[in-house]
This record gives structure tokens, sequence and C-alpha cells, in this order.
């Protein structure tokens, strides 16, 4: 799917701004082919829980609803105007003048739809039943469950089967987009170097609606150059001394594709790339034919009254304390982040682990491991949970949307489901097939593990590329005694080592809650001193085992959660606050990652 972009033959309208909205109390039907019933009104895009000080509207769970005009100018009524969402979440219907024309499920990917029979002369209303819901067949899992009221009213209730706040609206922005009734589609780039000759085979195919007496590609680099040219819609072009995309030295080139009839050009889009070449050998990554290490973070899409929704301002100063650190590198924890962010790590040269919303799959959550001491462990997670559908439509929708992009090095399938479970591996190999078989880019995979799919419990590592790891060895086991917790840390890793010595073993999650300002003589839990301590113990361990290739750690920010006594306004795990200021950790890991090259770090 093409990012929406204004070129010579597009036009791209934003609909950002304040729209009407309302909560639906399920009392009476909306009718949508009247205006929306109400005087309330929230930004787009944004989540609508925190622009509001009504506890009734932050805490809803159910349907929304929002609704705006807008106008399409007269010059373009000619030509196919699409709308198009960049998410909705979690699952939307949409109506312009009162009719039915999209229905889209899953709040973390995009949809568009063409809108010209729908549209009248004059003003246009657009209008967008939403539904925050979550059960046991969506990603993300929820716990859902109802009841009546003393009047009969139906109460919905979600309670999150994952550790972070349940925010919802129009989280990205929407958009009406022109191009011509003949138009370019689809692109996909698979850039294939020899890094030895310093040149590139690129594959492009480009699918076309309509008819073009020629497709027309043009390969400029980065001062506007044109470096190779060609026509076809599946075609490859060779690019001499190739200039390399490379982790916080980004280089990308622009493919400029024309449809052409009669010598005329009909529809033009520009899709940027980078050449690289990603493979994982002998219990190494490698990037550009070097063994890469990771250096950085999980994070969230989470900003105070944003929510989950869009701000490219935070996005900027996320990856500008990211690279002041000597980071190199994030997963999109737990959902596939927005398409801007992307684009902008594809520009900063930042390394991407993309990742579906599949978190919460399990039915209990615990790190209690003994239960899984008597062998083969078996729950009602993979005969309760129903996801499978959910998890193959967002595999398609994220590779369809991500394919092109050079930040992104593998894809993530999940976030600590039951791996540990009889039936996991049942669940996961066909979804590991099909992305595998979707990428052009063929990129390593993988899954995040949580601390019950130890070396003997897990049932689905064979299906990973690489072994990532959420581990809390410090935190929620041993806390407070590092040196235990140091020598769990090391056992673990050295029997993952000896059991797979050709994979490449990461932490995407270590970390400790800790309170800004919270200082302790003795290094207390929670205090910042502890942090520190924690961080410092497992970078002693990470630095002893060969096929350790990166740590990510758990969180770059405070972030939102639900309500309850683990957690006082939010995940304090942060080694920022959620406004962005430092804890005294900060010090010490940009110390430590400034110290370790992007390439080469254990010989």
């Amino acid at each position: 799917m093409l990012y929406p972009i204004a070129t010579e033959s597009r036009v791209v309208l934003d609909l950002s701004g304040v729209w009407k909205f309302m909560i639906d109390r399920e009392v009476e039907p909306i009718e949508v082919s009247q205006p929306l019933p109400t005087n309330e009104v929230m930004a787009v895009p944004a989540s609508f829980n925190d622009q509001t000080v009504s506890k009734e509207i932050r805490e809803h769970n159910g349907y929304i609803w929002y609704e705006r005009e807008f106008t399409v100018a007269k010059a373009l009524r000619n030509e196919r105007l699409v709308l198009r969402f960049g998410s909705a979440t979690h699952e939307a219907w949409v109506y312009v003048n009162g009719k039915e024309i999209t229905h889209h499920k899953g709040g973390f990917m995009p949809f568009e739809v063409e809108i010209n029979d729908f549209l009248v002369e004059g003003a246009n209303r657009l209008t967008v039943r939403l539904s925050n819901l979550l059960d046991y067949t969506t990603l993300p899992v929820g716990n859902y469950s109802e009841k009546k009221d003393e009047n009969g009213r139906l109460i919905r209730k979600v309670d999150e089967n994952f550790d972070f706040f349940n925010y919802a609206g129009l989280h990205r922005p929407v958009k009406i987009y022109s191009t011509p009734r003949d138009y370019i589609e689809d692109i996909t780039i698979v850039p294939n170097v020899d890094l030895d000759a310093k040149k590139a085979d690129v594959q492009i195919s480009v699918k076309a609606a309509g008819n073009f007496d020629e497709v027309r590609v043009t390969i400029l680099d980065e001062k506007g150059k044109q470096v190779a040219q060609s026509s076809g819609t599946d075609l490859n072009v060779a690019i001499e001394n190739v200039q390399l995309w490379q982790p916080l030295n980004a280089y990308l080139y622009k493919a400029k594709v024309e449809g052409i009839k009669g010598g005329e050009t009909v529809d033009v889009y520009e899709e940027s790339f980078g050449v690289r070449k990603v493979e994982v050998k002998s219990g190494k990554f490698l990037i550009n034919g070097e063994p890469f290490y990771f250096k950085g973070f999980g994070k969230h899409e989470d900003t105070y009254v944003n929510g989950r929704g869009l701000n490219e301002a935070y996005n900027v100063l996320d990856i500008n304390l990211m690279k002041e650190m000597g980071a190199n590198s994030f997963r999109t924890s737990h959902y596939p982040y927005s398409e801007e962010m992307m684009r902008l790590c594809d520009r900063e040269g930042i390394v991407v682990i993309d990742e579906t919303p599949a978190v919460g799959l399990m039915l209990s959550f615990t790190f209690d491991v003994s239960i899984l001491e008597k062998g083969e462990f078996e729950d009602d997670t993979w005969k309760d949970i129903k996801t499978h559908e959910a998890h193959q439509q967002v595999i398609r929708e994220l590779i369809d949307r991500d394919k092109n992009h050079a930040c992104v090095v593998m894809w993530s399938i999940a976030n600590e489901a039951a791996t540990y479970s009889k039936g996991s591996h049942e669940y996961f190999e066909p979804l590991f097939n099909l992305a595998r078989e979707l990428d052009p880019q063929k990129r390593p995979c993988t899954y995040v593990g949580i601390m019950m799919a130890t070396p003997k419990a897990d049932k689905c590592t064979d299906l990973a590329d690489v072994i990532a790891l959420n581990r809390y060895f410090g935190w929620y086991v041993q806390n407070g005694d590092l040196k235990t917790a140091e020598e769990k840390t090391r056992q673990e890793l050295l029997e993952w080592q000896e059991k797979y010595p050709d994979k490449p073993i990461m932490y995407t999650e270590y970390g400790a809650d800790t309170v800004a300002g919270f200082h302790s003589a003795y290094g207390e839990p929670f205090s910042e001193e502890y942090q520190e301590d924690y961080y410092r113990m497992n970078s002693k361990v990470f630095d002893e085992i060969p096929n350790f290739v990166g740590e990510q750690l758990w969180n770059f920010a405070d972030f939102q959660t639900k309500f309850g006594i683990m957690r006082v306004q939010g995940n304090k795990k942060g080694i920022f606050t959620r406004s962005r200021e430092p804890k005294m950790v900060v010090r010490y890991l940009s110390d430590r990652w400034k110290n370790i090259p992007e390439f080469g770090y254990k010989k």
C-alpha cells in the first residue's frame, strides 16, 4: 500500500483538526442519515481518552462516534478520490453522507476506499463509528465481559490482557488523496547488493490500474541525479557504485514511477528506498555483511494528551534522544507504529524490528516458571484464543505496508505469547510460513519470548531466526537481589547458546521500574541507583555471551497503563520520564553504547 504523497498528478487533502465526537451509550440508535446529535469535540489525530475531563468518556468501553464535513474542489471531481485512514482503533464503520462505504477491523493498520460515487456537490459529511472493544478474537487480546445495570442498559468492559492503556480513537491522519483514473496502485522494491562489487540489482514490480502505453522507472540519488532508468512493470535496474543504507548513516534512493499514455505522463509516484543486505548466519545478525549489534529500546506510541495518537514532534525528539545516546534501534512494541515514524527511521538510519499487535496471547500472565517443571505444560490458551484469522490479516497488512522500508530488518510475529504451552507450535508455524512467503525482501523473523518460555519449555524456537527474549531477573523475580539475578541471567543465556549455537540471541526487554528523583544510599528497588545497578549487571553478562547480538531495554520512556496496585500513573520502567526527562541511568547507558560499535562488536 502506497503512502499518500502529493506529486504532479496527485493531490492530498488532510482532514486533521477538530471533529464532532460522542460516546455511544447504546440507549437509542444513532441515525447516520442525520448529523451527530452532539456538541462534544475531539482533535484528530489523537486518542480521545486524555482530551476530556470526563471520567465516563475517558474510561468508556464500547462504541464511539466522530464526524466532520469536507468539501472537494471541483477541479478534482473528475479524478479518482480515495479516503484513507492511517488507523482507526480498534474497529471502524465509515459513512459518507449517511451511507456506509467501508469497514475495517484492527487498530494499527491503514485502510482506504474510493469515494467518488458517494459525494455530493458542496459540503459532504464524514461519519465514523469506532469500537475500542477487545476480546479473545482480536489483536491485542482483551478480556471482555458485559452486564446490565439497574435500568437494563448494557455495560461493556474490557480488561486489558497487556500492560499498556487501551487508548482508542482516530490515532493517525485521515486524508483524501486524488489519482488519475489510470494510476500506479503499488510498488515493490527489492534491492540485491553485491557488496564486493559495490553494485546493486534492484528488482522493481509495479502494479498499475488502467491502461498505460509505458510504465517508466527512474532511479534518482540523494542529489536528484539519475542513476538508472528502465521501462516495464517487472524490471531489474542496476546501480553502480552503490551507496549503502547503513545504521545511523542512511542513504536513500528514489524510484520515480511514471504511467505514460500517448507520450504524456498520466500518473507519477515517488518511492524512497535504501540498499542494504540483511541476513542471519552462524549466530550473527549481519547488515551489509558485517555483524550488527542492536543498541536501543522497546518503546510505545505514548505521549501526554495525544495518548497513542500521532505526534511527529515527539517522534523527532525520541529519535534525537536515541541518537544522542548512541542507540541505533528499537522494536515497535507491541503493535505497528505510524507510517510517519517508519519514514523518519528510514531517513535517520534507525534500525527497526517491526512487530504485529499480537500481544496478550495467553490466558494467565505469570513469571512462575516452577509450574513448567513437571514437563509437558498445557493450559487452555490455544483452545480458547481465537486470534488466528486476525493474526493472518495483520501479517498481510503489515508486510504490504512496510515491505519497502530499509529501516525494517526483522518481523516480530508476536510478543510474550504462551509459546511454552502445548499447541503453540501448531498455532505459530503457519504464521511464520505466511510472513516468509509474503515478504519480498525475505527478512528474518522472530517472536519475543516471555520469561516462561525457557530453553527447556519453549516450543517455537525452531521457527525463529533470532532468539528474542524479555527477561526481568532482578525485578519481577529476585527483586533487589542482583547477585542471584546475575547468576540466573548468565545460566539461562549460556543454556540458549548451547542449545541453539547458530541462532543470534538478544534481549528485547529488560528493565526495572524507577521513580524519577527517588534516590537510595542502599540501592533500593524503584530508586535511580537500583536502575543503574540493574543495567550494569545485565551489561556484564551480555558481554560474556558470544552469540548475544543486542540489547533493547524496556522502556524508552514511562508510559500509561490501566489502573492497578503495580502501577502508579503507569509503567515507570522508562529511562526517560513520560515527558522525556532523563533518569540517572541515561549517562551510564550513553557511555556504554557510544563505546560499542555498530558493527563487529564481538569478533
